[in-house]
């Protein structure tokens, strides 16, 4: 293989598979490509977008159909690429100096018939779909077959082949087109999800927020009965505690005044003391606790109604949605409803609104309570 013939390799187009047509464009990969095949690329990895004169103009992307790396166009479409100047003064080059030379000689290996060694495959047996020679048409197996000319067949089977070709080539890239799209919508989907998630976060957030506000304010209920209570117990107690100290000592002074030895003594000393038991042994003076003063069982709650809201929490569909807008004035405190439109791309259904119905009637039945 000679050099004119490695250079001719290089100049051959991946698409139309001939000398590049001029102009010639260079994608950013460095590869190179008829602007007219670029279009054509172009258009069947883009079949929706606007078209002028049969060209696109509007921004887009394909794939190069050497290496697959995904080219970008701006609003001048294949337009925009830059020309590959070199690349065609080396085919004008290059036609130039095939022309001055003359071309040699192939020597073509015709095929045989395999029945008839010496007759070569000139026909072409429409009936069965295979080359044949004259022999098998005029003695053999293809005598009563419909026959047509190999050359005319030739050049219909070609160019059948290359519309095939091409068409694998637009399916192709479509179908790199549909792979990127998914792949979009797969990353709007996650993120579409995430801010949900979050949403829904926040909101439940809130409710957390408003129950623990309700049980602070119920138990400081509590604490301030408990600490009313106790404080009037504890009174109470230091006031038993003085006039049992102060029946104490005068039980001391009793026992010594028993132990007197003069009778005049004595009996001056008992009048008082006598006085002073007898105000000992009343207790009217002490306040008593009512039976079942200590018991709070009056602080009795019952969750079960808000329990039963609370479980029924669940994602709302858009028509209650609206509902409840219509219901409610205005949003209060504690409303959990979430709702959102997904940002998704245009060839692919927006997820359906994450919404949450945390039941607004636990919020009032809490606050009743």
């Amino acid at each position: 293989m000679n050099t004119m013939e490695n250079l001719e390799k290089q100049l051959i187009c991946p698409i139309c598979l001939e000398l590049f047509t001029k102009p010639v464009v260079i994608l950013p990969c460095q590869h190179n490509l008829c602007r007219k095949c670029a279009n054509d690329v172009f258009q069947a990895s883009n079949p929706y977008l606007p078209t002028r004169s049969g060209s696109l103009t509007s921004g887009g992307r394909f794939r190069c159909p050497s290496c697959r790396h995904e080219v970008v166009l701006d609003r001048h479409g294949v337009y925009g690429l830059q020309r590959n100047l070199l690349v065609e003064n080396i085919i004008d080059m290059f036609k130039q100096e095939s022309s001055s030379k003359p071309v040699p000689e192939r020597k073509e290996e015709i095929p045989m018939c395999d029945i008839h060694e010496e007759e070569k495959l000139n026909i072409y047996c429409v009936t069965h779909d295979v080359p044949t020679c004259s022999m098998c048409k005029v003695f053999g197996a293809h005598k009563d077959c419909e026959v047509a000319p190999i050359s005319s067949i030739y050049q219909t089977k070609k160019t059948e082949l290359s519309d095939g070709i091409a068409m694998v080539v637009g399916n192709n890239d479509r179908m790199q087109g549909i792979i990127s799209q998914l792949k979009e919508a797969c990353h709007a989907i996650e993120e579409n999800s995430r801010r949900q998630k979050t949403l829904v976060c926040e909101k439940f957030d809130q409710l957390y927020s408003i129950l623990e506000g309700k049980k602070r304010e119920m138990t400081q209920k509590v604490t301030a009965e408990q600490e009313e209570k106790t404080n009037y117990i504890r009174g109470l107690t230091r006031k038993y505690g003085d006039h049992l100290e102060e029946s104490c000592k005068i039980v001391e002074m009793g026992i010594q005044i028993m132990e007197e030895p003069e009778i005049a003594v004595f009996l001056q000393n008992t009048k008082p003391l006598l006085k002073k038991i007898s105000e000992a042994s009343s207790t009217a003076h002490l306040d008593k606790v009512e039976c079942g003063y200590e018991n709070m069982d009056h602080f009795n709650v019952n969750f079960k109604k808000e329990g039963k809201a609370l479980s029924s929490i669940d994602f709302i569909q858009d028509d209650e949605d609206v509902e409840d807008e219509d219901e409610e004035a205005g949003p209060e405190e504690g409303d959990s409803s979430v709702s959102g439109s997904p940002v998704t791309p245009a060839t692919v259904q927006p997820l359906p609104a994450l919404q949450v119905n945390s039941s607004a009637s636990v919020d009032k039945s809490a606050a009743s309570t």
